[in-house]
């Protein structure tokens, strides 16, 4: 006999529902997030008989691989590509549990992707440096934005940062809350540059470009760590069956949804993974700027469109371009990117 269970997991508990070939209930209960107890629960059954479906929450890590490490086969549902019949007129947590397994059970489910374990914190470094770009950034904005609020002075990003001339806060400054204010600023953007340049240090000592992802370095504009970042979140090129599938994933491709032509509504455009949407945005940026054919055909686009349009047009041919270097091992080619026919 084969057994089916569905886990609808939360941020403290989980539900769990277990049916066996016949859809007939065995076990539904809910139960907090505790390795032990979903084990406690899952233990009178035969672990060769017992397939599992978890439903992909930000919190999946530790269950998917508990259960793994006690030899259950694990599937990870896609919520976004899975919904129940919008016509039902209750739903619950036991009912969500049970679609899962009932789902699983007709081999119906839409399966997101389980990351490697031993990679996962290599990845996860990664991020925390983008969050640090990101926060760094927007500090360095607001003390600009503070400078030019009070004493009409545009000021640039690069001498607020600069190492060989500290940015003089107590000359240009009067009021000593302004000066403590812009002083806690300079001492936070110090401070997140030299965690950024430690997670950068770190990361290129510990890894190393796989030989298919050597090849964006190709890519004018392309440095280690942006390589490194695409490497990291693409993991296995070969889960992408289509090169629409890898571009929708990278989030380049339309949510919308149309019907004679007319626009009848929006998908989910947040579908996708947000770190290569970031990662192809900002090659886009540097390609642009070092490559006279990515010159040429962003010129042309945002002559028409708006600029982020034409920006996000140009990560899209290059996400493409990309997939097609990954999959194939070649070195980035131009004439192939911005051919008018479609390769």
């Amino acid at each position: 006999m084969s057994l089916y269970v569905g886990i609808d997991l939360h941020s403290n508990n989980m539900f769990v529902a277990i049916m066996d070939s016949n859809e007939k209930l065995l076990c539904q209960k809910k139960i907090s997030n505790e390795t032990g107890l979903i084990l406690q629960l899952l233990e009178p059954y035969p672990t060769d008989e017992v397939s599992v479906v978890v439903e992909s929450t930000f919190n999946w890590y530790w269950l998917v691989d508990a259960l793994h490490g006690h030899g259950y086969s694990v599937k990870l549902a896609n919520p976004a590509a899975m919904q129940q019949y919008s016509g039902l007129k209750y739903t619950d947590d036991r009912s969500d549990a049970i679609w899962l397994a009932r789902m699983l059970k007709m081999n119906l489910i839409k399966e997101g992707y389980i990351y490697p374990k031993d990679q996962r914190p290599t990845r996860d470094l990664l991020r925390r440096r983008m969050l640090f770009t990101r926060q760094r950034t927007q500090m360095i904005l607001s003390l600009k934005s503070l400078i030019d609020r009070e004493l009409g002075q545009r000021v640039s990003a690069n001498m607020i940062t600069s190492k060989q001339n500290p940015f003089p806060v107590r000359d240009i400054l009067q009021n000593e809350e302004l000066i403590f204010t812009a002083e806690c600023m300079l001492s936070t953007i110090d401070g997140l540059k030299s965690n950024i340049d430690k997670i950068e240090k770190r990361l290129k000592n510990k890894l190393k470009l796989k030989p298919e992802f050597v090849n964006l370095t190709s890519i004018k504009g392309v440095g280690t760590i942006l390589a490194l970042t695409i490497m990291l979140e693409v993991g296995d090129i070969r889960r992408f069956k289509t090169v629409g599938d890898f571009s929708s994933y990278c989030r380049c491709v339309s949510s919308k949804r149309t019907s004679n032509n007319k626009v009848k509504g929006k998908g989910n455009s947040k579908n996708g993974n947000k770190y290569l949407e970031w990662a192809f945005v900002e090659a886009a940026n540097f390609l642009r700027r070092y490559n006279t054919e990515a010159q040429r055909y962003y010129q042309k686009k945002a002559a028409k469109t708006k600029t982020i349009v034409a920006t996000k047009t140009l990560a899209h041919k290059l996400a493409r371009a990309a997939y097609y270097m990954i999959r194939d091992n070649v070195p980035f080619d131009e004439t192939k990117m911005f051919a008018t026919s479609p390769r």
